[in-house]
Formats: C-alpha cells, sequence, structure tokens
C-alpha cells in the first residue's frame, strides 16, 4: 500500500525541467508582458516619428607620394608599393591645428537650429540675412539667443539672460543694440513661410568647437594596401556636413603643398640675401678695374706667348673651378652655422659633390617630417624626439663633410696656384700691371659666374614654387546618403519588441529568482521526491465560509478538503483489530495554517459518515476555539493530563449542527510545563481510549522547529499531516521537515500544501476541477 501510494504522489528526481510548466509560469502575467510591448512600441513610434534624422555625409581621398617619380625601384618599393604612413596622415587630418583652420573658415563656432513643436533641428543657415559682428576668438563662454518671427518684426530672446530685443521692421541694421549679430529680412514674399517660426542661434568658443568637430569626424583607411582614405562624419545637416568635409580636405591639401613648398621658399630667401652680398663685391671689383686702368694707362693687353698663355690658361681655369667650389662650400658653411634646427638648408646651389647634396635633401624632408609630428604629437611624444635627434645628426654629418670638401678643395687649389707659378715664370715677360690686372678680372668672373649661377638657381627654386604637386588627390567630393542612418525604424521596432518582452521577462525572473517562498507541490518534489504531496487547499481570498461546515457544501475549497481526506484515509496503514485511526496535524512554524486544516480535515472525514474526534494538542498557543467560539480557558487536554481523576469525555464539544459525528476536544488552560504533562502517559491513554470510541482521531499539534511537543508524542500517530503554506513558507524549512521523516522523528509523513492561488496552481484550476460533475449548484 505504501508504495503504491509513493508512487502515485511523488516524482522521479531525475525528472527533467517542465518547459511548457515554466512557460505557463510566466504566461500568468500575460497583462504584464502586453502592457510592457504596448509601452514599448508606443515608444519606438514616437521615437521614430520625432527623433533627429541623422545622415552620413562621406568622401575620398587619395594620399600622394612626396617621392614618386624621383626615386629608382627598390625592393622595398616593389614590395611595399608605397613610402606613405597612413597612420600619420589621420592624425595630421584629425589634429586640432586643422580642425580650428575648418572652424574658422566655416565660422562652425556659430550654429543654426530651427524650433519645432516636439525637436529642434540644426539647420546649416538661416532663411533671412544674417551678419555676425562678434569676433570669433572673441567669444569666451557659450551665447545663445531665440529668433522670433511675429506680425511686426523680430523678436529676439538672449537666453542666458532672458533679456528680450524688439525689432519693428524685420531688420536690426542700422539700429542701436548690444546683440553679437544682425538679422534682416528683404523678401517680403518668404515672411508668411516665416512667420511664427524659432530659431535659435548660438555661438561657442572655437577651442570647444573644434573639439567637438575632432570627436565627429572619423578617417579610415580603404583596405591594408591602398593609399586611400575615408572620411565619415554624421549630422543632422547633409548640406553643413558636405561643406564641413570638402572643407577639410581643401585645408589639408594646402597644408600639404605648403609643407612641400618650405624648401623652394627657404631657397629663395637665401639667394635673394647673397644678391645683395655679390652686387657689392661686383661694384667693388669694377672700380678696382676703372682705377687700375687709369693709374696704369691700359687699354688693351697683348696676349702672351701662345704655349704659355695656353697653359696658364688651363691651369687658371682649374683654379678658377676650384675656387667657386670653395666659395660656395664656405657660404653653404656659413649658412649651416647661422642656421636653427627649425630652419632649412638651401638645396643644389652648385656644388659638385653629390654627398653633400644627398645630405641637405635628407635634412630637409627630416626637417619637415619632424614639425609635422609636432604639430600632431607634441614635442614630448618619443616619435618627435626621435626625429630631433636625426635632425641634429643630419646637420653634424653636413658640417663634417663641408669641412672635408672644404679641406680638399684648398689642397688642391694650393697644387694648382704651384702650377700657376711655374706657369707664370714661363710668361715672365708679361708686365706686372698685366697680372695685377689679369687678377681683378679673375675675381670679376668668379663673382659674375656665381651670381649668373645663383640667379640660374633662383629661377629654378621659383618655378618649383609655383608647380608644386598637391599633397591628395579627390577621389570623392563630399556626399550624403539620401536615407538617414538614425533612426532605423527596423532596428527600432524590432528593439522595442525584443525590450517590451525581455523587460518583464527579466523582472519576473529576477522576482522568480529571489523568491524563497513555496507556492505549489513541485518546490516540494525539488528538494524530495520520497514524502507525497496528499492535498493542494486552494485560497479563495474569501473571509467567510472557511469552515467546512455543511458536509453536502460543493464549493472548491469543500472538494479540496474531501480529496485530502481520501488521500489521508490511503496513506493510513491497515492493522488487524483496531479501529480507530491517528492522523497528526503539525508544520514547521506558526501561521501555516496547521489548526485549519485539522479542523476542516476532520469535518471532511467526518462528512463521510464516520465519527472523528479533534484533539488540540498544541497546548502553548491553541488556535481551534476561535473556529467554534468557545472560552479559550474552557477545560480540555491540559486538565486531562493534568489530572488523574478528570475524565476526558466530560470535556467533549460538539460544535457543528451539521456534523453530529464529529467532537472536540480543546486544549484546555495553557499549563506551565506541556512537554512534562505530554510524556506523563496519559496522553497515550487517551489515544488508545479514543481509538476505541472513533473511526479517526486528528490531533492538531504544536509547530515542530518551535517546541519539541510533536516529538514527544509522534509515536501514537499513524499517519502524519505536514502543512506548508504557499507564498509564507521558506522554501529551506522543507529540508527541516524532510530530516524529521528521514530520521523517522515523523511517522508516515504527507505534505499538504494550504492557501495554493485559486486557479494559479501551476496548471490547476479549482474553480474547474472541484465543480466539475456537480452540475450548476443554481440549478440543482
Amino acid at each position: 500500500m505504501d508504495n503504491q501510494l509513493n508512487n502515485s504522489f511523488t516524482f522521479n528526481e531525475e525528472e527533467s525541467i517542465d518547459l511548457k510548466q515554466e512557460l505557463r509560469r510566466y504566461f500568468r502575467y500575460w497583462p504584464w508582458f502586453l502592457m510592457a510591448l504596448v509601452v514599448s512600441l508606443l515608444g519606438a513610434y514616437f521615437y521614430v516619428r520625432y527623433a533627429p534624422r541623422i545622415y552620413e555625409t562621406y568622401s575620398k581621398i587619395k594620399i600622394l607620394d612626396e617621392s614618386e617619380g624621383l626615386e629608382l625601384p627598390t625592393s622595398a618599393f616593389v614590395f611595399k608599393r608605397t613610402n606613405i604612413n597612413l597612420e600619420n596622415e589621420i592624425e595630421i587630418i584629425t589634429s586640432y591645428l586643422i580642425m580650428d583652420r575648418v572652424v574658422r573658415e566655416l565660422n562652425l563656432n556659430t550654429s543654426f537650429y530651427e524650433e519645432g513643436t516636439i525637436q529642434t533641428s540644426q539647420i546649416a543657415s538661416l532663411p533671412f540675412d544674417f551678419e555676425q559682428i562678434i569676433k570669433p576668438d572673441s567669444i569666451e563662454s557659450p551665447l545663445s539667443y531665440k529668433i522670433e518671427l511675429n506680425d511686426k518684426g523680430f523678436q529676439i530672446t538672449n537666453l542666458n539672460t532672458e533679456k528680450v530685443f524688439e525689432f519693428d521692421k524685420y531688420s536690426t541694421i542700422q539700429i542701436q543694440h548690444n546683440l553679437p549679430f544682425n538679422v534682416a529680412l528683404d523678401d517680403k514674399t518668404s515672411l508668411d513661410k516665416l512667420r511664427d517660426k524659432v530659431f535659435i542661434v548660438n555661438f561657442n568658443p572655437i577651442k570647444s568647437t573644434a573639439l567637438g568637430l575632432k570627436s565627429k569626424i572619423k578617417v579610415e583607411a580603404i583596405g591594408e594596401a591602398s593609399d586611400l582614405l575615408k572620411l565619415s562624419i554624421k549630422g543632422e545637416s547633409m548640406e553643413l556636413s558636405e561643406k564641413i568635409l570638402n572643407a577639410l580636405m581643401d585645408i589639408f591639401n594646402r597644408d600639404g603643398i605648403n609643407d612641400r613648398q618650405l624648401v623652394s621658399k627657404r631657397t629663395l630667401d637665401f639667394i635673394d640675401e647673397r644678391f645683395v652680398f655679390l652686387a657689392e663685391e661686383l661694384d667693388s671689383i669694377e672700380i678696382d678695374q676703372e682705377i687700375f686702368k687709369e693709374k696704369n694707362n691700359i687699354v688693351d693687353i697683348a696676349t702672351d706667348a701662345e704655349l704659355g698663355l695656353q697653359q696658364r690658361s688651363e691651369s687658371e681655369g682649374e683654379q678658377f673651378k676650384l675656387e667657386n667650389q670653395l666659395t660656395l662650400s664656405r657660404l653653404l658653411a656659413e649658412a649651416l652655422k647661422g642656421n636653427s634646427e627649425s630652419d632649412l638648408l638651401p638645396a643644389n646651389i652648385g656644388i659638385e659633390n653629390g654627398g653633400i647634396n644627398t645630405l641637405i635633401s635628407e635634412y630637409n624632408l627630416t626637417v619637415i617630417n619632424r614639425d609635422k609630428l609636432e604639430n600632431s604629437a607634441g614635442q614630448n611624444n618619443p616619435a618627435v624626439q626621435s626625429a630631433q635627434s636625426q635632425v641634429s645628426d643630419l646637420k653634424a654629418n653636413i658640417s663634417r663633410s663641408l669641412n672635408t670638401y672644404t679641406s680638399q678643395l684648398e689642397a688642391s687649389l694650393k697644387q694648382l696656384e704651384t702650377r700657376t707659378q711655374k706657369f707664370a715664370g714661363r710668361v715672365s715677360q708679361i708686365p706686372q700691371q698685366e697680372r695685377l690686372f689679369k687678377a681683378i678680372q679673375r675675381q670679376q668672373k668668379i663673382k659674375e659666374s656665381l651670381y649668373l649661377l645663383l640667379l640660374q638657381k633662383r629661377e629654378e627654386a621659383a618655378i618649383n614654387l609655383a608647380i608644386t604637386e598637391p599633397s591628395i588627390k579627390v577621389v570623392e567630393n563630399a556626399l550624403s546618403g539620401t536615407k538617414p542612418i538614425s533612426p532605423k525604424p527596423n532596428i527600432v521596432y524590432a528593439a522595442a519588441l525584443l525590450g517590451g518582452l525581455l523587460i518583464p521577462f527579466g523582472i519576473l525572473y529576477l522576482i522568480f529568482m529571489l523568491d524563497t517562498k513555496l507556492h505549489g507541490k513541485e518546490d516540494i518534489t525539488k528538494v524530495t521526491s520520497k514524502i507525497p504531496v496528499i492535498g493542494e487547499i486552494p485560497n479563495l481570498k474569501k473571509s467567510k465560509d472557511i469552515i467546512f461546515n455543511d458536509p453536502n457544501d460543493r464549493s472548491p475549497l469543500a472538494e479540496s478538503f474531501r480529496i485530502l481526506s481520501a488521500n489521508v484515509d490511503y496513506i493510513l496503514p491497515i492493522k488487524e483489530g483496531e479501529k480507530g485511526k491517528v492522523i497528526y496535524c503539525t508544520s514547521t512554524i506558526k501561521g501555516e495554517g496547521k489548526t485549519y486544516i485539522s479542523l476542516n480535515l476532520s469535518l471532511a472525514l467526518s462528512s463521510m459518515n464516520k465519527k472523528v474526534l479533534l484533539i488540540g494538542a498544541d497546548l502553548r498557543n491553541p488556535q481551534i476555539h476561535t473556529h467554534i467560539r468557545e472560552d479559550k480557558q474552557k477545560s480540555g487536554l491540559s486538565n486531562y493530563l493534568h489530572d488523574v481523576d478528570y475524565d476526558w469525555k466530560e470535556a467533549l464539544i460538539n460544535g457543528f449542527g451539521m456534523h453530529p459525528n464529529h467532537h472536540i476536544l480543546l486544549s484546555g488552560n495553557i499549563p506551565p510545563n506541556p512537554a512534562h504533562l505530554l510524556t506523563n502517559g496519559r496522553f497515550k491513554k487517551l489515544i488508545e481510549e479514543a481509538k476505541l470510541h472513533y473511526d479517526y482521531v486528528v490531533v492538531d499539534t504544536a509547530p515542530t522547529i518551535l517546541v519539541t511537543d510533536t516529538m514527544l508524542i509522534s509515536q501514537f500517530a499513524d499517519a502524519t499531516v505536514y502543512i506548508a503554506r504557499a507564498n509564507y513558507t521558506e522554501k529551506n524549512l522543507l529540508k527541516f521537515s524532510k530530516e524529521l521523516s528521514e530520521s523517522g522523528k515523523l511517522k508516515n509523513m504527507a505534505y499538504v500544501i494550504n492557501s495554493v492561488g485559486a486557479g494559479k496552481s501551476y496548471g490547476y484550476g479549482y474553480n474547474y476541477g472541484y465543480n466539475y460533475g456537480y452540475g450548476n449548484p443554481d440549478n440543482a
């Protein structure tokens, strides 16, 4: 019999989670989900309807290689394909210096907005004439003004001070005011469209505007092996975004061109400075020549002997070439000595030394790259420090090379001078005046040739300055998408739908996860599957009709106790020679409905024409008297246990007229020593006598976790009904009751769950199930 019961009322411990049951658990709260969906979808609709439309504007540029076409192909060129560091170019494009120039060129620190009924959207310009008076650099803090057009004219409000300015003729020009701008409406035909509209003008400091623009601009490379960069910006005004990107590309291109023109400009400045000194020297030589001719009466000098003149001419030619190179090297050395590390050196001025020319070109490129890095990264950046060190090293190398080259020229010049002296001995017949005159002419030719050479180099530098190649190639000018990137209705509605389901689900999940209360028999079977659940008593939320007064009652509450009584009778063991059976009703803590269950269970058993005795054995906190309106101090069990001459039958009460076979033995006076009275042997005697007169003896005992009274008399029970209350009993208390059953302290224990929500007990519908088969009471 016991095995059959356990098979009927228990679950397999290894049974997996019932997904249908879990879904039903959440579906009970479907109004929450419905309300959350409605609210989220309405919120999504209004967001899509009134959120500002954000458009993405983009452009594409190609970074041109400065050395392209000048260098011979190398292995590095073949495999790398480019000498451009795109990361450096990206940093330069998005640098504060570039952004500051864009803000100043487009006057971006002045922004315009049109105020609508619900939202305020940015516009590129006002629909009427606007003239800014305040200088951009004088704006130290944000200023905001509201412009309204009414029937009279302009009404301008300073939003910082709330001061209002009225202008009657739709113009502020030639009117005394303290506003930082002038506005005027010349086209009266557009007045009807603009009347009652509100516009906002904001003035912001240049620094904050440039930093804000810097955060909006996004620059990224297109592919790993490409020299193309994509510039993009997101904003409400497509026109304004396109202006910003086009201006950014133009300013960046001009910045690169200026960098490339620095060498040419420095060469021009150097040559112009030398022209002044050469002109003075030429004038001095010509004056000396004139004086020499006048003093020595020289008109024409006969040519020297053919051979002597030829040898001397060749020697003098070589000497002239060396002196020319020596002069150029000394000039360049003086320029290098007086030059700071931030200036560039003149290139290709005529020195016939490839190593020095290469070092000068490399030095100029290094200075330009260092200045770029310093503008974008700062002086303390390790890359800038490394570039500075490289500049210093190159300058030192150039100085050493010039010194070595000058020493070589001087040595060669000495050798030529020795040769020239030999040749001069051959033409010793040439008058001293002719020799001196030739020396003067030689100096004149040197200065003239140097002057012509510098003039040629100046023209070359001027040509290079005029035809400097651009630093970028614009692949695509700024273009804006026709559809806004935000908000996207599909994504917004999908997110709203998902949020409308997940938010209440998450809240319920947290509630269920943090809920430590027992709710149904599934919570008990998770703790123990060996102890059966023989009844679930619904909570019908009624303040009356909670007692099974009428044996013929067909209410859900009455039917639940009939089922409980049948299940209790099923778990009682069958014993030969005994008539009455003892049923204990207990719980873990106070308030779980122990007295309520024991009273109605005894009445349900009595409704089956059985003789039933209900004993109030909770001597510390008796509650049966509250349901039958009897005095709490009425004699009962405690009197019998204390007085050996007291007959318990004299204290019996028939509290329910419709249950003639039902009797109650109250707890009696509250004794000071309940445990001692229950163990003096009188209680056992009472149970034995009651079993002879009644079919069922239902004992309302004390809570098990609070006192030991119930365990002291548990051996007299044939079955123990252990009450747990839904939404009241803590789940962890079930472990205590499980231990009582497994240790044998409570005999033949079975659970009863009290106050289970009507129609909500994990799929049980008491209003349906317990009325099934009885028809409509109103039609009976």
